[in-house]
């Protein structure tokens, strides 16, 4: 399709023999043996008939390529499971682990096969039920052809066509499903809106549903850098790639039709959909929940899963039978027990040394008994129910440190749970600049006062016992969870309650900006992620808000590049009066 406007790029690295699982273009077939591990992981649990260097033609005549795993010829014509990303398709998901993740993310060496693409099914689990799994080297990437893009009108055009030649192949039974999680989870709502007529379920686990409003530019405030990094890191290719700095450079920082064709119309998508998602996630959370309410089939499921999204697709045996207990209602016509399977299961997270609750069936989410409650900042630091604030105040952090922080605390006088979406109201000034960017965490208190901390592991996969015990260098946010987090550029408040997906998370066009005068006292509406957590008698919520991201970052390398330097002096934060600033707490 033609772009929207003119899409400026970068150059990446060419594809590399060696590097992130590339072997060179091969086109050729070969059969891996049963009880061989050809990548010193796991064995191979059957015979595994490997095509790779596959070519699908699309539409503007460009060759996407494909490796197929599949069973060796012969048998029964099988469906497909097609996995669609930018960071290659062979070998990778062991290296990319090892790579960025600390304790591989609770993995044992023989979790996987190898054989599987980066956040994609494992092959050897799947090829075992008589399913071929095909992983795509997208548009761009390794011996692909064309310019690298991500997301948008583009890659659902050409996932719909790889898609339909799929379906045409001799060993398929023409139903073609999508898994996979992040990248290849966002691509399920790009290639679903477009309906493609082969395409029969879709599991999109962990997948965020706007590129600007949830990734690059949540709240208004670019957050590219980080993207920027491993795109450097994980992808190959012989033509470049699109720049979303750039981008967002040339867009004056606000949406626009190119940025408005990252967001996909999930309310096209019609056929059985399994969501994961987690409250961990600092990309996906909001987009998955969004998925589940949008999508237009009643065959929908929603699983809240207290695990980061790598240890939730390969380290659980339990959920792979259930990912193939799906494909297997909806790829294979298979009268199994699937359709009784809740349509959302609730985890719930203790933090500390307590593992999760995970698997409550639950009615809806929110949960209907779910009160949402307005908690009024005041003046001692306290959170106040029912706006029993005495005095007017003012309290203020240093917007540019990111050890400065206002905080204000409520203490359960019982055991509580929080189950919902938070939003936060502020009424701020700030006299340095004519803008402020805000952020807003929720942090569990222990009944010492002291914040806690979450593990996105089970305890049992990892070597430390405590969160004390984890080292500094490891304490990163793929492997621990401070709370739910929210922000938002002063400028950018405008609110179309029309578009919202929930009272307490607004919906901001980001099509303008109304700067705010120095000194001025502006209100902010602040959606803050879903949260899921538990509280005993005597721990506490405590609302901290700061002109610095809280987010724990993963790698170091980025940490001076990911500070917020729009900032400037002081933030006031307003409360008591005419300015009754607040938050909402969902009380379950």
């Amino acid at each position: 399709m033609p772009a929207p406007c003119q899409i400026a790029q970068k150059k990446i690295d060419p594809p590399s023999i060696g590097r992130n699982g590339y072997q060179g273009f091969l086109n050729k077939s070969e059969i891996l043996p049963k009880g061989s591990a050809p990548f010193n992981s796991r064995k191979l649990p059957c015979d595994i008939l490997v095509e790779h260097d596959v070519g699908l033609k699309v539409r503007d005549g460009a060759t996407i390529y494909v490796d197929v795993y599949r069973p060796p010829d012969g048998g029964d014509k099988v469906p497909a499971i097609f996995s669609w990303s930018p960071f290659g398709k062979k070998l990778n998901g062991l290296k990319f682990l090892e790579m960025m993740t600390p304790y591989d993310m609770g993995l044992k060496p023989d979790t996987l096969s190898g054989l599987e693409k980066f956040e994609a099914i494992d092959p050897a689990d799947f090829v075992l039920r008589g399913y071929a799994v095909i992983n795509a080297d997208t548009r761009g990437v390794g011996d692909s052809d064309g310019m690298c893009v991500i997301m948008g009108t583009q890659e659902g055009e050409d996932g719909y066509d790889c898609i339909e030649e799929i379906a045409k192949k001799l060993w398929c039974n023409g139903n073609v499903g999508m898994a996979g999680n992040s990248h290849l989870a966002i691509a399920q709502w790009f290639i679903g809106q477009l309906r493609p007529p082969s395409l029969k379920a879709i599991a999109p686990w962990e997948g965020c549903g706007d590129l600007f409003r949830e990734q690059f530019v949540r709240g208004g405030i670019y957050a590219g850098n980080f993207f920027d990094h491993i795109s450097q890191v994980m992808i190959q290719g012989y033509n470049g790639m699109e720049s979303f700095k750039e981008m967002y450079r040339r867009s004056g920082g606000v949406a626009n039709p190119y940025w408005e064709d990252k967001r996909p119309d999930i309310t096209k998508i019609n056929i059985p959909t399994y969501i994961t998602a987690s409250f961990s996630s600092a990309l996906h959370t909001m987009g998955s929940i969004r998925g589940f309410f949008d999508v237009d089939t009643p065959n929908k499921w929603i699983r809240f899963s207290p695990y980061q999204e790598w240890h939730d697709i390969w380290a659980v045996p339990k959920y792979t039978e259930e990912l193939l207990s799906f494909f297997d209602r909806y790829l294979k016509g298979i009268e199994n027990d699937w359709e009784k399977t809740p349509p959302i299961r609730m985890t719930t997270l203790r933090f500390g040394s307590q593992d999760a609750i995970v698997d409550e069936p639950i009615a809806s989410f929110p949960p209907p008994q779910v009160q949402d409650r307005q908690l009024f900042l005041s003046e001692d630091g306290g959170l106040k129910l029912n706006n029993q604030v005495a005095n007017t105040g003012i309290a203020s952090y240093n917007s540019e440190s990111g050890a400065s922080h206002a905080a204000f605390t409520y203490t359960f006088d019982k055991k509580t749970r929080l189950c919902g979406i938070p939003k936060a109201v502020l009424y701020m000034s700030c006299n340095s600049r004519d803008d402020l960017d805000v952020y807003v965490v929720v942090r569990k208190l222990d009944k010492s006062g002291k914040p806690a901390l979450a593990l996105n592991v089970p305890w049992s996969s990892i070597p430390p016992n405590s969160i004390d015990e984890i080292p500094r260098e490891k304490a990163t946010d793929l492997l621990l969870y401070m709370g739910p987090i929210g922000m938002l550029r002063a400028s950018h408040r405008e609110i179309d309650s029309s578009r919202s997906m929930h009272p307490n998370y607004p919906f901001h066009p980001h099509t303008s900006t109304q700067p705010v005068p120095a000194g001025e006292v502006v209100k902010l509406e602040i959606g803050i992620f879903a949260m899921s957590v538990e509280f005993e008698e005597g721990e506490s919520v405590q609302i901290q808000v700061s002109g610095q991201s809280p987010q724990i970052h993963s790698f170091e390398e980025l940490k001076d590049r990911l500070g917020n330097h729009d900032n400037k002096g002081v933030h006031n934060i307003h409360f008591g009066g005419d300015h009754p600033s607040y938050v909402v707490l969902p009380f379950a």
